[in-house]
């Protein structure tokens, strides 16, 4: 089943056996990512297996029994045992298919050791050399299908994982207290989905890496000694010195992950809450003082980033070197212990046994820090999740029968902080009427919001009794509520009908407009969702504010790399880490080379043989650390850059970026798209000098020995460039898709969360959940997607690669007797047997840094955001005399938020001058007159203390006390936010001799008679109006 009717499914668990075990089953969406882009209306659905809400049902099922035996549990991490709970089955059959690659990868160095012995043999028989070809192309075969589906079901089963915790995150936050969410901030609550939930997706294939590589290094020890005997002791400390060397490392690595992730939080919680109140820090002119705020953060990030990338290199010299001087030991072994002869089958069955060997104890730092990562990202969660929540017992609901109450507070005192002696709220009384409209007026911080939270149960009840009662009068779908001829029909009329009249107010010309507005009645109906998750509302052209996220389409070349290179100005560290790895490639093949040719030379010592060999190793030794040094330096240099420019773009955009893009997209590139910059990017930029380095020394060395392993390489690298290219258009627009489908389901996490008091009062949290489920569900198909493509072309890498290992190996077989020496025969293979890693190294290196391209792609698009006009403009300042006369006034003014949008303020007028008083007369009017006179009842507040509540009418009526003031103002436009700067100069005295008797909150009254000596002792006139004044005597 698709996403969008036309495009045909890709049927993941309904394919045939052949298509399962090739993966063909993508072909269809890869062939249609050939022939053009894909979009988001190609994907399919996600399978019923892997939907999010059956993942997010095992764990909570999970998950609850382990809560309910928490105190047997100790401080054990629950959502750990959770997880290993639901999954582990599942990770069965994974575990079988690393065992079996493990067996096959093993088994290879001792076909080599039979082909060197073959080789050596007086008389030839071929038949015996077909079947070790047999069996080469046997465990080669088993090797590729073991691992493709370890790969894809490990990745699967991380999905799944990532999924389940994706919608516990959220849906603990739909429950979340005041208490839990005063402990975490949205910026943290996004980053446990964005960084620690989506570490998930990975975490299983690490897992099984782990122990397969140590059992891997085991088994290669087994071998080491079969071949060598007692030889193989010697070498075996080396080994645990590497081990105990690496304890520190990683306590060191980890130290730096944790406060990394620490700062990172802070980092982002600061960047969610400037962006939640940007429009205030525009207004005040103060971005230059949070975006400060943003770069010491980000620079205390940094410093345990740089600590945490410039450890890795060390990491590389100790497991990179350690195969070399390991066989430099056990060759020494030999040597003394006389358990084997140093000739060609041992030395070259050593060396391809310590190769085995390379990837474990390269990929084993990783692992150790990846699950170092996850167990930090587990914790986290795992707090989060055991978090207050919202208590059911705070409101008493009863259903609405014979009884005119719709709310009673009886004694009520409540608390933000229940540890805080003095209550926000004391002694509430509080009966409402069902249908009254009440306002509720104060100052600011009097408690208006508090009250209205302490009804819902949002705020813990220390004592009283809160009694809520009232029932739904509709409920259903959008579509079955509009068809059904009620009130909600008219509100959708009312609210079509308002953006028609807004849309042609400011229609000036515009004879589109005026063309289909008689049509404008029948348009306003959702349609499919955007890449943001909002409902789209036809309606005029340029109406609507959100618009879908902008993405580079089609084949972009190198242009993304050039511009992470040159814009992080690091080509010198580039260029010195190629040069670098060039070099150690180079000693590594003179080494090799040596001991090829030295076993052959009369008289050679084993002293001698063994001592080049140690130097040109400990030379290595050098050019490993510096070759990923740089590279690292790179990395360093580039996210430091982007970071600014991402950072100074942000702060100088014009506000209508900020009201047309949701927080989500901008969130997502200052964490996951940035971790990519600070993470990945540079690791892999080293393995593909690693790999494409060592690929082109490999072929080089087999088509040395066998010229005609070149003509089957050349062809092999021609189909390989095509399968590549035919993969790489696909996959890079899921890349590019996949960004656009993870911001939404931040965006809806941390929208809901900032609304998450309103969703729970009018009951819409599953309405919310089902939502962000849908959400999860098509960022997951993604994911599942993007790993099914990869296992699809590096099964087909292999498959060529294993040809040209055929090939090499089937012509050693036909070579004349004494053609070439057995050392050659030994070295050719040994680096044979390493074509097939080198290629995959290369080409899966390339194409993921072509999919993390599309992060820097999506940074440096918020890098060329229009800027705003600047703050100061030294050519054009003012004189320092100005302004003479504090005098504002506005003619004809017209203001939009935006081109295309209807005008906000039409022939504005507005005439005043700013009086010259102290700052201690700043008030504010904070509610609409009309407002507060249509209520029924009028609750007026202060410092949690309800002071007044009656109706309007009595409270107006009353005789005003000596501190309420009548200001001669004119008429007043009820329908504008008044903010009062200043007092009207004749009113200046009374305010300057009366203000020591004023109190923290005050009634005004606004009225049209002209006389104000007249109106400090007459009641309220016919014509008046109460607003609400706060002054602060402090």
């Amino acid at each position: 089943m698709s996403l969008s009717e036309g495009t045909n499914p890709v049927e993941l668990d309904e394919g045939s056996f052949f298509s399962k075990l090739t993966f063909s089953w993508i072909n269809p969406l890869l062939s249609r990512g050939y022939l053009r882009p894909l979009t988001l209306q190609d994907i399919p659905s996600v399978s019923t297996e892997d939907e999010s809400d059956l993942a997010y049902q095992k764990f909570a099922g999970a998950w609850e029994s382990l809560v309910r035996e928490k105190s047997s549990n100790g401080g054990r991490n629950l959502v750990l045992r959770a997880i290993t709970k639901v999954y582990f089955k599942e990770n069965i059959f994974i575990a079988i298919c690393a065992v079996l690659r493990t067996i096959s990868v093993v088994s290879l160095p001792l076909l080599l050791y039979a082909f060197v012995n073959y080789s050596k043999r007086e008389k030839e028989n071929l038949q015996d050399g077909l079947v070790l070809l047999g069996c080469l192309v046997v465990a080669k075969v088993v090797e590729s299908l073991s691992q493709r589906y370890w790969f894809f079901a490990s990745r699967r089963c991380g999905m799944r994982m990532r999924s389940a915790l994706m919608v516990a995150v959220y849906r603990k936050q739909l429950k979340l207290s005041s208490l839990g969410r005063r402990r975490h901030s949205t910026g943290e609550i996004v980053n446990y989905i964005a960084v620690d939930a989506y570490r998930m997706g990975e975490f299983p294939w690490w897992f099984h890496s782990s122990w397969s590589f140590v059992l891997q290094l085991l088994m290669s020890i087994g071998v080491l000694f079969w071949v060598v005997g007692l030889g193989a002791v010697p070498g075996i400390a080396p080994l645990v010195i590497c081990g105990f060397l690496n304890l520190p490392l990683a306590k060191i690595i980890q130290k730096c992950q944790s406060q990394l992730m620490i700062a990172q939080d802070e980092r982002l919680r600061a960047i969610s809450e400037i962006l939640n109140g940007m429009k205030i820090i525009k207004l005040q002119s103060w971005e230059d003082k949070f975006k400060g705020l943003i770069e010491s953060l980000r620079d205390n990030e940094f410093k345990w980033l740089a600590k945490h990338q410039l450890l890795k290199p060390y990491g590389s010299v100790v497991y990179w070197n350690t195969p070399i001087f390991v066989s430099c030991i056990v060759f020494l072994g030999c040597a003394v212990f006389g358990s084997a002869h140093l000739n060609a089958g041992t030395i070259f069955t050593v060396l391809a046994t310590l190769r085995s060997l390379a990837e474990p104890v390269r990929t084993l730092p990783e692992a150790l820090s990846i699950l170092i990562q996850v167990k930090v990202s587990l914790r986290r969660i795992n707090t989060f999740l055991l978090d207050d929540e919202l208590r059911n017992d705070e409101v008493r609901r009863f259903p609405l029968q014979n009884s005119d109450e719709s709310v009673t507070v009886e004694a009520g005192n409540f608390s933000w902080v229940p540890e805080i002696a003095s209550p926000t709220l004391r002694n509430v009384e509080l009966n409402i009427k069902r249908g009254q409209k009440i306002a509720i007026c104060g100052p600011v911080g009097a408690g208006k919001s508090s009250i209205l939270y302490a009804m819902l149960g949002e705020i813990p009840k220390l004592s009283g009794t809160v009694m809520d009662g009232g029932q739904i009068t509709q409920s259903g779908s959008y579509e079955e509520l509009l068809m059904a001829g009620t009130s909600f029909e008219q509100l959708v009329s009312a609210h079509r009908d308002s953006i028609t009249a807004l849309a042609f107010r400011n229609g000036e010309g515009q004879g589109e407009s005026q063309e289909i507005a008689p049509e404008m009645s029948n348009v306003c109906f959702p349609t499919k969702q955007n890449s943001e998750g909002e409902i789209p509302v036809k309606g005029p052209p340029g109406v609507q504010l959100t618009q879908d996220e902008e993405t580079e389409i089609g084949n972009v070349g190198w242009k993304p790399f050039v511009d992470y290179v040159s814009i992080s100005k690091g080509s010198v560290y580039l260029s010195l880490s190629i040069l670098i790895q060039c070099i150690f490639v180079v000693l590594q093949a003179a080494s090799s080379f040596w001991l090829a040719f030295s076993i052959h030379i009369p008289n050679m010592t084993n002293s001698m043989l063994i001592g080049v060999y140690t130097g040109i190793a400990t030379l290595n030794v050098v050019f490993v650390f510096f070759k990923s040094h740089y590279a690292f330096l790179l990395g360093l240099k580039a996210s430091k850059a982007f970071f600014s420019g991402l950072t100074n773009a942000i702060f100088k955009a014009p506000m209508f970026f900020f009201d047309s893009t949701p927080v989500g997209r901008i969130l997502t590139r200052a964490s996951s798209d940035l971790s990519i910059l600070d993470f990945d990017i540079p690791i892999t930029i080293v393995y593909i000098e690693c790999g494409i380095t060592e690929l082109m020394a490999t072929i080089g060395i087999m088509a040395f020995i066998t010229w005609q392993v070149l003509i089957v390489a050349i062809l092999a690298m021609v189909a390989l460039k095509y399968i590549q290219d035919y993969y790489v258009a696909s996959a890079r627009e899921l890349r590019r898709i996949n960004g656009t489908t993870k911001a939404p389901v931040m965006n809806h996490a941390a929208e809901t969360l900032q609304g998450v008091v309103t969703i729970r009062a009018f009951n819409m949290v599953d309405r919310f959940f089902k939502n962000y489920v849908r959400l999860v569900d098509t960022d997951a198909m993604l994911f599942c997607l993007s790993n099914a493509a990869m296992e699809w072309l590096v099964l087909r890498i292999e498959t060529i690669q294993n040809l040209t290992l055929f090939t090499a190996a089937f012509f050693l077989l036909l070579l004349p007797k004494n053609r070439v020496t057995p050392g050659l025969v030994g070295l050719s293979l040994s680096y044979a047997l390493s074509l097939t890693g080198m290629q995959l190294t290369a080409s899966t290196s390339y194409c993921n840094l072509s999919n993390y391209m599309v992060s820097v792609e999506r940074i440096k698009q918020f890098m060329h955001i229009p800027e705003e006009p600047p703050a100061i403009i030294e050519d054009n300042r003012p004189p320092s005399s100005w302004p003479s006369k504090g005098r504002i006034e506005f003619q004809e003014l017209k203001i939009r938020y935006r081109s295309n949008a209807p005008l906000a303020l039409e022939k504005c007028q507005l005439k005043t001058t700013i009086s010259d008083l102290e700052n201690k007369l700043d008030s504010s009017v904070a509610h609409r007159v009309p407002t507060v006179i249509d209520s029924d009842m009028v609750m007026v507040l202060s410092y949690g203390k309800l002071l007044e509540y009656d109706e309007p009418s009595n409270l107006m009526a009353q005789t005003l006390p000596s501190r309420c003031l009548w200001l001669n103002a004119g008429r007043v436009a009820g329908e504008i936010r008044i903010k009062v700067l200043a007092i009207i100069s004749d009113m200046k005295e009374y305010w300057l001799e009366n203000r020591s008797n004023m109190q923290c909150y005050h009634r005004i009254y606004v009225h049209q008679e002209h006389n104000p000596a007249k109106c400090h002792n007459e009641k309220r006139s016919k014509n008046s109006t109460l607003i609400l004044y706060q002054y602060n005597n402090t």
